[in-house]
């Protein structure tokens, strides 16, 4: 950016000139907020790390940890680094440690997957393990998927490998579809619901458990009903799907659960579902990921590797999408 003066006056930064070990150290201290939790996380000795913060506290002209009694606190500049310096730590060591052939007996790397609960229930044991099969070494994170990930999801997969989402939430990113499933509206086991069905008008009468309740936060279903003019009256908001059996039962309460996670819950657990008495529209379920991994080796085994997990999962003719090739759906 040029001032009025026609002088630069963007701060330039020599990367030739920077330790990138202050980037790993800066990492640790803004996880941790504490030198003597870093160094331990690091191996080092305490004096050599709070040298560290010294020189990262002249070079951001900020004191980062702020005492506050017998703790530490972040400054609002290290509120924002803290996650930049996540990513471009995780960038840094894909680029160290980059081959040209992943190799996933030998690998020790991690693999990071960004899901909800329901995904995790249907897909989660059968990647641990294949992967504990193939990748002996390595190890899969598994996180939870928030509204706020979401929103964020360009950055943030810059450091995490997988999104898995269903389709209406994101675009331009590479994707590939993984299987279908059907929302089913859930009832108490014991509502006369049960027996003479579902009316369109039971929905709007009823107090509702809702998942990812907000402006910008809601399940495709959800949304779908609100455009057919059905404004559900919100009792309760939950950010687990697998939290919602519980709310239901024994309640005169109603919500809507992915058939799929119905069908893995007990049979005694005192819900049961029925069909939803509108066009809910299809639910697709898609691994995503930036398009910067496209042709990253170690990322295309793993994508290949939740296909066949699902495959397994769900099983072909069970909703799988499968287009006949190696790779459906990638954009």
């Amino acid at each position: 950016m040029t001032g009025i003066n026609g002088v630069d006056t963007v701060r330039r930064v020599n990367l030739a000139s920077l330790d990138l070990n202050l980037l790993v150290s800066l990492d640790a201290l803004l996880q941790q907020r504490s030198v003597t939790r870093a160094a331990a996380q690091m191996g080092l000795s305490q004096p050599a790390l709070s040298a560290s913060l010294a020189r990262l506290r002249r070079h951001f002209d900020d004191e980062l940890l702020s005492r506050a009694g017998n703790e530490y606190r972040l400054t609002p500049l290290a509120v924002q680094l803290k996650d930049l310096a996540r990513m471009a730590l995780t960038g840094v060591e894909r680029v160290f440690t980059a081959q040209p052939v992943f190799d996933p007996a030998s690998s020790r790397r991690e693999f990071s997957v960004v899901v909800s609960d329901y995904g995790v229930a249907v897909l989660g044991d059968t990647i641990a393990e294949l992967l504990a099969e193939e990748a002996p070494h390595t190890r899969l994170r598994l996180s939870a998927n928030t509204p706020t990930v979401v929103d964020r999801a360009d950055q943030v997969l810059l450091s995490t490998d997988l999104l898995v989402l269903p389709h209406g939430f994101l675009t331009d990113l590479s994707h590939q579809d993984l299987y279908r499933d059907e929302w089913v509206c859930v009832v108490s086991a014991d509502s006369p619901l049960v027996e003479r069905g579902l009316t369109v008008a039971d929905l709007e009468a009823m107090p509702w458990v809702v998942t990812f309740h907000g402006p910008t936060a809601s399940t495709p279903a959800a949304r779908q009903m609100r455009m057919l003019g059905i404004e559900p009256r919100v009792q309760v908001v939950t950010e687990n799907f697998l939290t919602v059996p519980g709310l239901i039962a024994g309640s005169g309460r109603i919500a809507l659960l992915q058939r799929r996670l119905v069908e893995l819950l007990p049979l005694n657990i005192g819900i049961r579902a029925l069909p939803c008495p509108f066009d809910a529209g299809p639910l697709v379920e898609a691994m995503w990921w930036h398009p910067v991994f496209d042709d990253d080796p170690d990322h295309i085994y793993f994508r290949d590797l939740v296909l066949r997990a699902t495959r397994q999962s769900t099983g072909l003719g069970a909703g799988v999408i499968d287009s006949g090739d190696d790779h459906p759906q990638e954009k």
